[in-house]
């Protein structure tokens, strides 16, 4: 495994498109990956319990989505922060954002496990699941909340790696979790005719292989980014920090999981086919979404880095070859996931009612998801240069004011699953619009963050 200072140079020299290409791949094959294990939750109760377990889970991924992606945004708060004290040398930082980026994961991941035991059930009840299928929802949000404390502590870790500029490493532990994965779902449910308890089980300890093989990774670490016992403390300047950057991402990324209970709940009153193929397609979108995301991430650990080293030039073009890069790869994987999207849908359910309603619903969210990377990227570039606000109060206003209106004002005018869908598009291309102007707006304030008297390396190709 290369150094944080061997990274460090390939980052801030060189052509652009390259760096953010090779940083951006892995970690949507990751991505990817993790869908693809997750999706076997969907595909092994679907094909062995029935369409009210599929159901059940599938219900569930609003709810999860807005804890999680609370202590994601936290972490992208240690990507940051991690990848500006790189750019900068700055060895004792990285030492004390490290630590206390682990013990932020694992102290939120027990306080989450905790409050999710108690509140699991009155959530699904606002959820309004249909009753053939709550005992289940329940139960397994229940199981899959007790496994936060290992869920975050890996996102967590993930992050300081991202830190580095390495995707490569997340990805090969994820694979090696998301195998664990799949065969305990065989095992559990096929094996031992368990229902949902059996997918959340195997989640939670695939989640555990991942985060014990990273925290064992970085235990035997070279240079500054090693985990040491003696330095496991708060350190709480640092965590300010870390709350600075990511506590306004965790905000947009709740935002947008708010809005999806809203739509939820929605859904939910079509009926069980209709959630059933909803989930379903779910997971095979969730590929293009992983590409687009991947490119976001990717500015940010590259702007973060530049930033923190003063390459303010290098920092302004990182966004024109992002997009550039991004939409070629978000093109090719719409092309080839719509030529394959009725034998994908099929793996989870092979009804084909619940067939042709994913296929409503992946058509009109891959209108959305070309909106839906100007969000990602230029949220992404914003947050590397430590300013993550204003992309936060952009997808609270527009992204929650837009869907709201659409669920409660169009969709009962036409309460069909096509109308309940055109939200995703609609939202996020007015947020896309807001975003894009108020990042032009606020460059003079963002580019005050680089330092600059740190010198400018040599060749800055595109």
């Amino acid at each position: 495994m290369k150094t944080a200072e061997e990274r460090k140079s390939g980052m801030l020299s060189g052509t652009i498109w390259d760096k953010i290409l090779l940083f951006a791949l892995p970690l949507a094959a990751t991505s990817i990956l993790q869908q693809i294990f997750n999706a076997a939750d969907v595909a092994v109760v679907g094909r062995f319990v029935g369409n009210a377990a599929q159901a059940a889970v599938g219900s569930n991924g609003p709810i999860i989505g807005l804890l999680v992606n609370l202590f994601i945004g936290l972490s992208l708060g240690t990507n940051v922060l991690v990848s500006q004290y790189i750019g900068a040398g700055n060895r004792d930082g990285i030492r004390k954002a490290v630590h206390t980026s682990i013990i932020l994961g694992i102290t939120g991941g027990i306080g989450l496990a905790v409050l999710g035991w108690f509140i699991s059930s009155p959530v699904v009840n606002m959820m309004d699941v249909p009753d053939d299928v709550h005992e289940m929802a329940v139960l397994y949000l229940r199981i899959y909340l007790l496994g936060m404390p290992v869920i975050l502590l890996y996102n967590f870790l993930s992050a300081v790696f991202r830190a580095q500029g390495d995707t490569r490493t997340p990805l090969i532990v994820l694979f090696i979790s998301g195998v664990v994965n799949v065969i305990l779902n065989i095992a559990l449910v096929a094996g031992l005719h368990m229902t949902v308890d059996g997918v959340a089980i195997a989640t939670v300890v695939s989640n555990l292989v991942s985060s014990a093989v990273l925290l064992w990774i970085l235990f035997r670490g070279r240079g500054e980014v090693k985990v040491e016992l003696r330095y496991m403390t708060m350190d709480w300047f640092t965590l300010r920090r870390i709350l600075q950057v990511g506590l306004p991402a965790g905000v947009q990324s709740m935002v947008f999981s708010i809005a999806n209970i809203t739509i939820q709940r929605a859904l939910n009153s079509l009926g069980t086919v209709v959630m059933a193929g909803s989930s379903a397609a779910n997971y095979v979108e969730s590929f293009t979404y992983s590409v687009l995301s991947s490119f976001g991430q990717a500015v940010t650990t590259f702007v973060g880095q530049n930033c923190g080293a003063g390459n303010l030039n290098r920092c302004r073009r990182s966004l024109r070859v992002t997009f550039l890069v991004g939409y070629a790869f978000f093109g090719a994987a719409v092309a080839l996931l719509l030529t394959f999207a009725t034998p994908l849908l099929r793996i989870f359910n092979s009804d084909p009612a619940v067939i042709e309603n994913g296929l409503i619903r992946i058509r009109y969210m891959f209108v959305g998801h070309a909106f839906s990377l100007i969000v990602e990227v230029v949220s992404g570039y914003m947050r590397g240069y430590g300013y993550s606000l204003v992309p936060a109060l952009c997808s609270l206003v527009f992204v929650c004011g837009s869907r709201f209106f659409w669920v409660f004002v169009v969709f009962p005018a036409d309460p069909t699953f096509g109308t309940l869908m055109m939200v995703y598009p609609v939202s996020l291309s007015i947020t896309a619009a807001v975003i894009g102007t108020a990042c032009f707006l606020s460059r003079k304030k963002m580019y005050a963050h680089v330092s600059t008297a740190a010198p400018k390396p040599a060749g800055e190709g595109a």
